[in-house]
């Protein structure tokens, strides 16, 4: 028992030093690493820490399921974008491309066993990574209203491994965290590095990226190291589109200045995105180590709009659908008799009293006379993103603690979107209109401070149990600064009709401008006690009180129980919350979305703004959840296979309303209350706890490594089966919103992976299935329809000339898999080809089609 008692807790204070606070666990669904390191691999026993602070244990013992995403395999994939890199390696992981969706082009959300961006936790080295500034206003359904944190900084040569916990932990890490964790543990050697330079593009000729990036691990003093990482991007735009059927019909009666097309279907431009990545440890004493990490990431990003039709878009060329054209009389006092019903037909251009009564005549005004194509306003924003996180941590050597493992540590994080159209107008100045704004930014910043401690205690058990605790202090802000005044101003020709506001994406106005801030406290206990040598349990306790909406107490048991060698069975019961964030209690917005074929303004409203409390909102509230998870691992030489069922139950979800069409006696109100420019205002939606769901799922991993074909082989299986039920809602959730929560992700997805290791070269092909799902395409109802199932293929070939340089050339979709069409013909008039798109948007695998890639790397 004292040779036990000294093994585990010389295991434990190592874990604790390697991994600070967070518990997960090692698999085997990584790739081989490089042929260097081939032989080594085999050989290594796969180890987990999870759950609680406990000691390191084989990972057939560990009582939830982890995918681990090893380096090697992380820089073996085409698309540098760290969040392509898990989808194509985590089945539950998905993630759309988003085109046209505001915000959500600039940081994209992902989702995890089917729930939206901000019910899954990320950590960075162990520590609660911020979220970021943008609120996906539209986010596809299932991410509507989501406000988590900006994956896609993270460059993949600056990681060790990423590790995927696929069970809630609210209990052990807090809010976020009802479908999982993820945490990106980076890389920490003191000595070598890598760079590399990679080219891609894709099969259609657009989309060309390049990147470069670097990393190099250096001494800190004798007792220390220096990690240091970057990366830096370039990424075109691509279109998947063709001419707009309105577009066509207005090139045909003679419309001039319309582009084809005249509204672009693709992934946005990048430009300049670079980060930078620090890691340092310095062993202090011999039981004392400091830590600190941290970011600098920007980037700029510029997409697509909806084109805004000469004829009918409304504040700007028609306010009655496009039968008469809006004219401005540019007097002042009305004099200059302005015509005010010129009827459009096919051409107003042509019409005999637009030529004499508005073209000819320098009192009136019409938008068709500088732009008499229409125009298309491209939405971008520059995004800034930066960490830092410094702490101590080790064993007390005397006083009241002395024996207890600790750690302490405080983080800072901060993330801005400033956001920019162009190519636009603010119709209600007239013909003075800048066509270029800067409608405002928003910023989250966030500080959180840990302490941590941990130990053994004898109490009779097989072994020592684990006990540990900590409490955590954090705050957050959330901070709207207005824009330029043109992109808000009141122009001269508002009272007659002209909308105010930079058109697509009206600036914050002054008073729409503010910090709001919320703090609130936790504190944890973790115990896990070893019954026999083949009955483990563990349990988790925690308690967090926020001074908004008040306190939340969660808990989580876990047990393992081995059968025998080969065969073990796991599981786990919790509960969980995820508090609302600032952003979404506070934030005020005007976005353009489709109604029924047209283009509106709608106004997102706080949840207490008189209007949304009218219309049902209230304060919002944390949402609960109540999981279980079993599951059983078999592993026997060098096959290794886990199949674990899961079933979440989330209360009181968080989530932007249905958009509700404005009454006249709400329009009263709202300008009662001051709110300019109501009458352009066709709908509202406030965020809302308005339903219920029950997501279950089943996973399944399995890897088996051998020496194959005078090399070294590794294949890897992994399959989820996920599956959303909606089980209570109101209107203010809606049945289209319902039907996109429960069906706009495939219910199966899987990857089978073939890596193989020789001498001089190395390759993989990986083969993904994704299921049929509900294809969509702007937001509009009619257009919905169940999508194919579909098969792709990645592959990538790597040939070493000398052991530190690597040549490498690989495609991912090589077969170039279509996504599924839209409906039409002949591209003219069938109705979801309205907006000039081709595939439908809600694509698992995307609508680019093929990527090809070419790599260089080299190592020292």
């Amino acid at each position: 028992m004292k040779l036990k008692y000294r093994t585990l807790q010389a295991a434990v204070r190592c874990a604790l030093l390697s991994t600070s606070t967070v518990a997960l666990l090692h698999t085997g669904n990584a790739l081989a690493e490089d042929e260097s390191n081939a032989e080594k691999t085999k050989n290594i026993e796969k180890i987990a820490v999870v759950g609680s602070r406990a000691a390191p244990r084989s990972i057939g013992s560990s009582p939830v399921p982890v995918d681990i995403i090893g380096g090697e395999e992380l820089s073996k994939v085409g698309n540098s974008d760290m969040l392509e890199v898990l989808k194509g390696t985590v089945p539950s992981f998905n993630v759309h491309s988003n085109p046209i969706s505001d915000a959500a082009t600039l940081v994209r959300p992902a989702n995890l066993r089917g729930l939206p961006s901000d019910s899954t936790l990320v950590l960075l080295n162990g520590k609660r990574r911020h979220r970021a500034s943008v609120i996906a206003f539209l986010g596809g359904g299932i991410n509507d209203g989501a406000q988590g944190p900006d994956i896609s900084v993270i460059p993949s040569i600056a990681l060790k491994q990423v590790e995927v916990l696929r069970d809630g932990a609210a209990a052990q890490y807090g809010s976020d965290a009802i479908a999982g964790v993820m945490n990106f543990v980076l890389k920490d050697a003191s000595e070598g590095g890598t760079f590399e330079v990679r080219h891609g593009q894709y099969y259609e000729g657009d989309g060309d990226s390049t990147q470069i990036a670097g990393n190099i691990g250096l001494p800190f003093t004798d007792n220390g190291f220096a990690n240091l990482s970057f990366q830096y991007k370039n990424a075109d735009a691509t279109s998947r589109s063709t001419q707009r059927a309105d577009a066509i019909a207005l090139t045909a009666a003679g419309v001039p200045d319309i582009d084809d097309p005249a509204q672009i279907w693709g992934t946005p431009e990048i430009e300049d995105d670079i980060s930078i990545f620090g890691n340092v440890g310095l062993e202090l004493t011999n039981d004392d180590e400091f830590y600190m990490f941290g970011n600098y990431s920007e980037r700029d990003v510029r997409g697509g709009f909806y084109y805004r039709n000469p004829h009918t878009r409304p504040g700007v060329y028609s306010n009655d659908g496009g039968e008469t054209l809006l004219v401005g009389d540019l007097t002042g006092d009305m004099s200059g008799n302005c015509p005010t019903n010129i009827q459009i037909d096919d051409n107003v251009l042509d019409n005999p009293e637009y030529i004499n009564g508005v073209a000819n005549n320098p009192d009136c005004f019409a938008f068709n006379e500088i732009l008499p194509g229409g125009f298309t306003p491209n939405f971008g924003g520059n995004i800034v993103d930066t960490s830092f996180t410094a702490g101590v941590k080790g064993e007390f050597s005397d006083g009241w603690l002395k024996g207890w493992l600790y750690d302490a540590s405080g983080s800072v994080g901060y993330n801005a979107s400033r956001y920019f159209l162009y190519d636009t107008v603010n119709a209600s100045l007239g013909p003075q209109t800048p066509r270029d704004f800067s409608p405002g930014k928003y910023e989250q910043l966030e500080k959180t401070f840990n302490f941590d401690i941990t130990r053994t205690f004898d109490w009779g058990l097989y072994y020592d149990a684990n006990v540990a605790g900590g409490i955590e202090w954090r705050e957050e802000t959330f901070t709207v600064i207005a824009g330029d005044e043109d992109s808000f101003e009141i122009g001269p020709l508002t009272e007659q009709g002209f909308s105010i506001g930079s058109n697509g994406f009206p600036g914050f106005k002054p008073s729409q401008a503010g910090e709001f801030t919320r703090r609130n406290y936790a504190a944890y206990i973790d115990i896990e006690t070893p019954f026999t040598e083949n009955f483990l349990m563990g349990w988790a306790l925690r308690y967090e009180d926020y001074d908004s909406f008040g306190s939340t107490t969660n808990y989580k048991v876990t047990g393992h129980y081995t059968i025998n060698d080969m065969f073990s069975l796991r599981g786990s019961l919790s509960t969980g919350f995820r508090a609302p964030t600032v952003g979404q209690a506070n934030v005020s917005n005007v976005q353009t979305n489709l109604s029924s074929g047209v283009l509106v303004d709608s106004a997102l409203l706080p949840p207490t703004n008189p209007i949304a409390v009218q219309l049902g909102g209230e304060e919002l509230q944390p949402e609960e959840s109540d999981s279980y998870t079993f599951g059983a691992v078999y592993q026997n030489g060098d096959f290794y296979l886990t199949m674990d069922y899961y079933n979440i139950d989330v209360e009181d979800r968080i989530s932007q309303s249905e958009k509700i069409v404005l009454s006249d006696e709400d329009k009263d109100i709202l300008k009662q209350a001051g709110v300019p420019n109501v009458d352009q205002l066709a709908q509202v939606s406030f965020f809302t706890n308005d339903f219920d769901t029950t997501t279950e799922g089943v996973d399944i991993v399995a890897n088996y490594s051998t020496d194959l074909l005078d090399g070294f082989s590794t294949f890897s299986l992994a399959y989820n089966w996920n599956e959303t039920e909606v089980t209570s809602f109101s209107d203010i959730t809606g049945d289209f919103k319902v039907q996109r929560l429960e069906e706009d992700l495939p219910n199966h997805r899987g990857t089978a992976t073939w890596s193989q290791q020789w001498d001089s070269f190395s390759g993989f092909v990986r083969v993904n299935y994704f299921g049929e799902y509900q294809g969509v395409h702007v937001d509009f109802d009619q257009t919905a329809k169940m999508a194919d199932a579909a098969v792709t293929v990645d592959a990538e070939v790597t040939y070493y000339p000398t052991e530190a340089i690597g040549l490498s050339v690989g495609a991912q979709n090589i077969f170039d898999q279509e996504a599924e069409p839209l409906d039409f013909e002949d591209r003219t008039g069938i109705p979801n080809n309205n907006w000039g798109g081709l595939y439908y948007e809600t694509s698992p695998f995307g609508f680019n089609g093929g990527y090809y890639y070419v790599k260089a790397t080299y190592s020292f």
